[in-house]
């Protein structure tokens, strides 16, 4: 087989439902030189099923990377899944992001050499979350403003995140005020660069681990893109009960150490 141009790297965790809308998001993009590589932190039988279903439907290749249940690990899978990708330009998102159309195109578009992208999403309430069929993903109507207006979404500055076109989503990219920062729902880079700076520090649980990993990609002299009103996902709702209040803490101390030392590699990551 060709090797892909990029591995987008997709993690998931006993979610089917959100999963399957994410892989037909995947399926309909209007750039196809991709493989997925499913980060999956312990999930059942039942996504294992579902990727096997998947994979004589949609137009790309899935690697399935599975790790035990041990609680959140998220780091850890993602480090697994970072070897495991062909291609050497990578995409990170999560299972339940819908990629719209011009997604992997923005990315693949945008991507040079010392940088990488910072994206950022959409987020839906759980009823459209659930009320988003195959066929909405197809025709693109879960990115239409107009079509989840009249689902209830009410009118606010965030709905130009999928209005925004051309001239007007640079501008928005320019001047937002959020900072260009590694978001693990949706940020692209070179492999070589995250391998260089050891991928994930696998210490840190919930909250800010793909925060660090960016943290210390400036630090090794990595810049950032911000392409928040371009690069354009919708987040399903869904709850967190892996949030805690210890694993925040624990995370913005390793944060902040890395900050203060510019640190730029993780003695917790790929190679340990």
């Amino acid at each position: 087989m060709e090797t892909p141009k990029i591995s987008i790297i997709i993690s998931t965790f006993n979610s089917e439902e959100w999963l399957e809308k994410v892989l037909w998001g995947f399926h309909f993009q209007t750039f196809k030189n991709f493989e997925v590589v499913i980060a999956d932190d312990g999930s059942g039988p039942k996504t294992k099923q579902l990727l096997e279903e998947m994979e004589g439907l949609v137009h790309y290749n899935i690697v399935h990377v599975w790790q035990e249940d041990d609680g959140f690990q998220k780091s850890r899978i993602l480090n697994k899944s970072v070897v495991a990708c062909n291609a050497d330009y990578i995409i990170m998102t999560d299972g339940d992001c819908i990629p719209r159309e011009d997604f992997v195109e923005v990315h693949n578009v945008n991507r040079s050499k010392g940088y990488f992208i910072s994206g950022g999403y959409y987020m839906l309430p759980m009823n459209i979350s659930k009320g988003i069929t195959k066929d909405d993903i197809e025709k693109q109507r879960c990115f239409n403003i107009k079509w989840l207006k009249e689902m209830g979404i009410p009118k606010t500055f965030r709905n130009n995140k999928l209005t925004a076109r051309g001239l007007i989503s640079k501008l928005f990219n320019t001047f937002t005020p959020t900072n260009a920062s590694w978001n693990g729902h949706n940020s692209s880079g070179w492999k070589k660069d995250i391998l260089n700076v050891n991928g994930f520090d696998e210490r840190m649980q919930y909250g800010g681990q793909d925060r660090e990993l960016g943290e210390r990609l400036f630090n090794f002299g990595i810049k950032s893109k911000q392409l928040r009103y371009s690069a354009v996902c919708v987040h399903l709702d869904h709850k967190r009960g892996y949030k805690t209040p210890e694993s925040i803490a624990k995370n913005m101390a390793i944060r902040k150490k890395t900050k203060r030392e510019k640190r730029v590699w993780t003695h917790y990551g790929i190679e340990n």
